[in-house]
């Protein structure tokens, strides 16, 4: 315990909480006199990320990304996920009022090089696929030992190191080479809530590869559905030639052929109608779509019609059945202290993506204004319709 208060509980990593019938100003005003100088040995001890087994880690995938995004369902529904939550942005609030503050720059933009929407769609996608995801720290600050910067590293240029009993994570490799368990060059560890898509339905992933490829055989190579066939007679290669040729301008005009004794007309081969390529394909996509947790009518795999009231609702069940595990992981992990004091909690903000339209909010506004719930400048600045020239 003395270890723990030793590293822990220093100022740079407490707050100060004062409850009861005060006044704000007066307390901010007591408190802001106050200099707490923070130095090496008040730092808080290094993160580390190498504290915990996830059983994931280790499952051999059952099918491969490509194999997964050769298939119609599986790449629209990871396009869907992940351009989805890319989309949206990081914002950090105060766990103990829920306020908005300042969020970090290394949030919304882990790596200077790369638009931070790109680090979250791919990091999204080893959620979705893998169960699990990886970033590298590639700065830190030097006061608060917090990241400043990381990038994303691809699931399968990592490999984590067991204990002997095989127990917990004792450090990572990446690209055979090890890597520190704690401050610049460390990897930060995004869990998700499973195995991953390519695991948990990776056998239905590479039967949907293989009718896939079953399709692009038939309309590439089609079998023959009829031949012609000799009774027995040597015809000289000549008349079989114009034998077929005749054939093949009868089907083309759709005339009738003309057959004599010595060839008759026999069935070969398997009607691509009668193997029910379609059908098997659209059953594959309706248990792809659930594998993703996506509603099926987003991946076109909904065998009855359905509808949404409006584009909201529609996105509402996007969220809620689908990426709600994605952004927790990343949010969650997001809040721990190598990132962002213990006061305060990242999350995604889904304000503008949950946005009705134009119509549906103007009537939403005309009835609380009606009934005295909101003003009129209330409401220009829910829609920032305030000309900031004038207020200024």
């Amino acid at each position: 315990m003395r270890e723990i208060q030793r590293k822990y509980y220093v100022p740079n990593n407490c707050a100060l909480i004062v409850t009861g019938d005060v006044n704000p100003e007066a307390i901010f005003a007591q408190a802001k006199p106050v200099e707490i100088t923070v130095d090496a040995a008040s730092t808080p001890a290094p993160f580390n990320n190498t504290a915990s087994f996830n059983p994931f880690v280790f499952t051999q995938s059952v099918a491969t990304r490509q194999q997964a995004m050769a298939v119609p369902t599986i790449a629209r529904a990871r396009n869907i996920i992940c351009s989805t939550l890319a989309s949206l942005p990081l914002e950090q609030y105060s766990k103990l009022d829920g306020s908005h503050m300042m969020t970090p720059a290394v949030i919304n933009q882990p790596d200077p090089r790369v638009p931070g929407s790109a680090i979250y769609a791919w990091l999204a996608e080893d959620l979705l696929f893998h169960g699990i995801g990886y970033g590298q720290v590639l700065e830190q600050y030097g006061d608060t030992g917090r990241v400043r910067a990381w990038t994303r590293v691809a699931p399968d240029r990592v490999t984590p190191k067991l204990n002997s009993l095989q127990t917990e994570i004792i450090g990572y490799q990446v690209d055979g080479t090890v890597v520190p368990t704690q401050g610049v060059g460390s990897l930060v560890v995004f869990y998700g809530l499973d195995e991953g898509v390519l695991n948990r339905a990776g056998r239905t992933i590479r039967a949907a590869h293989a009718l896939e490829q079953a399709a692009e055989t038939f309309a590439k190579e089609p079998v023959p559905l009829q031949v012609l066939k000799s009774n027995g007679t040597n015809l000289p290669a000549e008349r079989i030639s114009k034998l077929l040729e005749s054939w093949r301008t009868a089907r083309l005009t759709k005339s009738t052929a003309f057959l004599n004794a010595d060839v008759e007309l026999q069935a070969l081969g398997i009607d691509p109608a009668k193997l029910q390529l379609n059908e098997a394909r659209q059953y594959v996509a309706l248990e792809l779509a659930r594998a993703c947790n996506l509603p099926a009518y987003f991946v076109s795999a909904e065998t009855t019609s359905m509808t949404y009231s409006n584009s909201v609702s529609e996105r509402r069940s996007l969220i809620d059945f689908s990426m709600k595990p994605i952004l927790a992981a990343i949010e969650q992990r997001l809040s721990m202290p190598d990132f962002i004091a213990s006061t305060g909690e990242i999350r995604f903000s889904l304000d503008n993506f949950l946005r009705s339209d134009a119509l549906q909010r103007a009537q939403v506004y005309e009835i609380l204004n009606r009934i005295g719930a909101m003003s009129v400048q209330q409401i220009q600045e829910e829609e920032d319709l305030i000309d900031n020239k004038e207020n200024a």
